[in-house]
């Protein structure tokens, strides 16, 4: 599982192009982000509840590395900060085109979510 590239609007994963938000499981399966978890909370998707940081994280997973978009403007709520520490899952956050190759190179256990436009 490698992501390729990302531009706004777009990220390209081994070879296929998502214009939405993605979520990469721990097997590699490809979902669309559940950001209607956050936004109904919120009012905005650029904040992630509680609700749907159970959604993203799964069971041994060590690391979520998190695509802030093309301009970092997605944050955790202090509450989504709180679960995945309870986890025992780390949480780097970066703007989307680092955090693709902050993806590419961690080892073990990992997800991925990456906000593809701000």
């Amino acid at each position: 599982m490698r992501v390729d590239s990302t531009e706004f609007g777009s990220i390209t994963i081994d070879g296929e192009t998502y214009h939405h938000d993605v979520l990469i499981r721990l097997s590699g399966k490809i979902e669309k982000r559940k950001k209607k978890l956050s936004k109904k909370l919120f009012g905005t998707s650029h904040i992630m509840s509680r609700e749907e940081a159970k959604f993203v994280y799964e069971k041994g997973s060590e690391l979520l590395v998190l695509g802030t978009g093309q301009n970092d403007n997605v944050r955790l709520s202090p509450e989504a900060g709180t679960f995945f520490a309870r986890k025992g899952c780390e949480v780097l956050a970066e703007a989307t085109p680092q955090a693709a190759a902050t993806f590419n190179r961690a080892k073990g256990r990992r997800i991925g979510l990456f906000h593809v436009t701000c």
